[in-house]
């Protein structure tokens, strides 16, 4: 368990510099860890996560300019997710999955927050990925409560990947005609992660996560305008929600599926 938290929060480093940098258009592989600011190289004693931050008081230790606040944040939740998706899962190929869709959610959620940005080198990988481990892991997109219920599925080796095109095709053409609907108020990159997410989550699960992500986007939107921090008219980044919505489906979309399936049966 240690050891997992250990692993979490070294992936959660990594992401801090996915988040700065691809934005940026910079790669995440090359010039080594450094100060935005003074370009600095950082010592192994400025890249321990969360300890550095606190021992440096969140400024750089040759020029003192601020670091960004939400670098302890990302670290000590990928810490804590990797933990928590260890209870969840097990050891096993669904953890190696959920721990993957984890990272990427958390590099979306913040960049798209900050920067309002859903970045096309994000989400289309990703979604080669998906379709990779929807032709090897073809449970991993099957709903095992639709499988009860129907031998849509039934088509062998193939019955991942057709689940996962179903979901990635359905995902993609609903928040197409939202953003018709609301004349642009979805942008381009929200259409193409809710592609994203029908690919992963696979069909029927894809309209779970949707229904999540704009029930909690509605819900958080009213709160916003309620104490003024929104106006009707602002934007708010759909990103996140939709990462929420995604990671809470594949956590307990089958359960949601299977208690809707018994109250309409």
């Amino acid at each position: 368990m240690a050891v997992f938290l250990l692993l979490g929060l070294v992936v959660g480093s990594f992401l801090n510099v996915c988040i700065d940098r691809l934005p940026a258009k910079q790669s995440i592989v090359a010039p080594p860890s450094h100060c935005p600011e003074c370009k600095k190289r950082l010592a192994v004693r400025d890249l321990i996560p969360i300890f550095s931050y606190l021992l440096l008081k969140g400024r750089c230790r040759y020029c003192k300019s601020a670091i960004p606040k939400r670098v302890p944040f990302v670290e000590a939740a990928t810490g804590i997710g990797f933990v928590s998706l260890l209870c969840f899962y097990g050891v096993g190929a669904e953890l190696a999955v959920s721990l993957f869709y984890f990272c990427l959610f958390i590099i979306i959620f913040v960049i798209d927050l900050e920067h309002h940005l859903i970045l096309n080198k994000v989400v289309y990988p990703s979604a080669v990925i998906a379709l990779i481990i929807s032709i090897f892991l073809p449970q991993l997109t099957i709903s095992p409560a639709l499988a009860i219920e129907s031998h849509f599925f039934d088509l062998g080796w193939a019955s991942g990947i057709v689940s996962c095109l179903i979901g990635g095709i359905a995902g993609f053409i609903i928040f197409f005609a939202l953003s018709i609907l609301t004349r642009g108020g979805m942008g381009e990159g929200d259409i193409k992660m809710a592609g994203l997410i029908g690919l992963a989550v696979g069909y029927p699960l894809v309209f779970i996560s949707i229904l999540l992500s704009i029930i909690l986007g509605g819900v958080v939107a009213m709160i916003l305008i309620l104490f003024k921090l929104k106006g009707r008219k602002q934007s708010i980044a759909f990103g996140p929600f939709l990462a929420i919505g995604a990671m809470a489906t594949l956590l307990w979309g089958n359960e949601i599926l299977g208690w809707y399936l018994s109250m309409i049966m």
